[in-house]
């Protein structure tokens, strides 16, 4: 059975905010809240954990980061630098919106200045993989 609701004015609802008809001076309401001071021994803790959570990984990180650079000649990382060299994607979203318009402007590409960053750019990597398409002796340096 479905229970009807009861027509004629709608009752008002109950105010969700309780005024406290007596409210206490400021100075009572301050004393009940005050916060009591952690031991030192507990702040000595607290500062002795941030340093094993954060700093010791973070020289752990370092003397690995140092062990890659060791034999090593060129690039720190070899296996990016070789995919910075093949992938011109990389490349483009390496450089600033202006050197990609001054790279338009080098492949003489129209309407580059007015180009929003994603546009340019797909516009550009067309324009290098016509470039590499062609033959060797049609390409200008």
């Amino acid at each position: 059975m479905q229970q009807r609701l009861p027509r004629g004015p709608i009752p008002p609802f109950p105010s969700p905010v309780t005024l406290d008809p007596n409210p206490s001076p400021p100075e009572q309401r301050l004393t009940a809240r005050q916060l009591h001071p952690l031991p030192k021994g507990l702040v000595e803790l607290y500062g002795l954990l941030a340093v094993l959570f954060v700093l010791v990984p973070e020289w752990m990180a370092g003397g690995a980061l140092v062990g890659f650079k060791e034999g090593r000649d060129g690039s720190q990382l070899p296996v990016t630098a070789s995919a910075w060299r093949r992938v011109p994607e990389l490349r483009l979203a390496a450089m600033g919106l202006a050197e990609l318009r001054l790279l338009a402007k080098a492949l003489r590409i129209q309407g580059y200045a007015s180009l929003r960053r994603d546009r340019l750019t797909i516009q550009l990597l067309k324009r290098l993989q016509w470039l590499q398409s062609l033959p060797a002796w049609l390409r200008r340096s």
